[in-house]
């Protein structure tokens, strides 16, 4: 049966490819993006997910338009690299307002509509980022982590309404967010944190450029579209990252924070 599905952040990255990969499985795929955007399957909404006004605009156009919503894939995001020291509050507010309150903001619209129909699935990006705090990435980890905990609530709040909730977290993937990095200039310029800043930013980039294709994580997405009764986690990484999230379980805090500094070379 094909579905409505909506997908913030699509026009490109992950985004761009799990709604050309669901659009050509025939669902109706409606992808959003802060600027107008023209694609010949995927029908796009402007809209701005950290503006809680403008996500309800979309969200009540596609139902005016479809008299559903079955997916809620919740894509959108950006990253800010530098010391949390450093961090401006400005800078902050982006970050979290962003990737985590842009993420509440699409689950509270659909929400209602789902609980309606008794029946939908929210699918939240976070990261390999949410599930251990990466060095000079710190906000970006924090804005995953919230996401973390909020999807794991809300599952267990809306289940018995036939919603069913999932995480996705990616490792690293060869997509536009490298080039969009958002790096802090306090951090570059600091005595204190420049030298190290600038070592750990050429590993965490050079993981990303030779980092997965995002059509493996579209991949996954659809998997969980089509599941019958979907996970709640869904790692999509490589082996060395998938280890990772292993031994952040098991290892001793203090030994693992020092795995981090030694990869990072912080």
């Amino acid at each position: 049966m094909n579905k409505i599905i909506l997908i913030t952040g699509a026009s490109s990255g992950f985004g761009k490819a799990a709604a050309e990969r669901l659009a050509a499985r025939g669902h109706i795929v409606y992808g959003t993006s802060r600027k107008p955007f023209l694609h010949e399957t995927v029908r796009f909404l402007q809209m701005d997910v950290r503006d809680a006004e403008s996500v309800k605009t979309g969200v009540e156009t596609i139902i005016e338009r479809e008299g559903r919503i079955d997916v809620a894939i919740c894509n959108a995001g950006m990253g800010i690299g530098g010391s949390l020291e450093m961090a401006t509050h400005e800078e902050i507010e982006l970050q979290m307002q962003t990737n985590f309150m842009g993420c509440v903001n699409v689950c509270q619209q659909v929400l209602p509509y789902m609980r309606k129909q008794r029946s939908g699935r929210i699918i939240n990006l976070s990261s390999i980022g949410g599930v251990m705090g990466l060095p000079y990435q710190g906000f970006y980890s924090a804005s995953k982590f919230a996401i973390e905990g909020f999807s794991e609530a809300l599952s267990a709040e809306v289940k018995g309404y036939g919603v069913t909730v999932s995480i996705v977290e990616p490792g690293d993937f060869k997509t536009g967010f490298t080039a969009s990095r958002k790096n802090s200039d306090a951090t570059m310029q600091s005595e204190a944190y420049g030298e190290s800043f600038r070592r750990s930013l050429q590993i965490i980039e050079k993981e990303e450029n030779g980092g997965l294709a995002p059509e493996v994580l579209a991949k996954t997405i659809e998997r969980i579209v089509n599941a019958r009764c979907p996970k709640l986690r869904y790692p999509v990484a490589n082996l060395e990252q998938r280890l990772s999230i292993l031994l952040h379980t098991i290892l001793p805090g203090n030994m693992f924070v020092n795995v981090l500094r030694s990869y990072y070379k912080v």
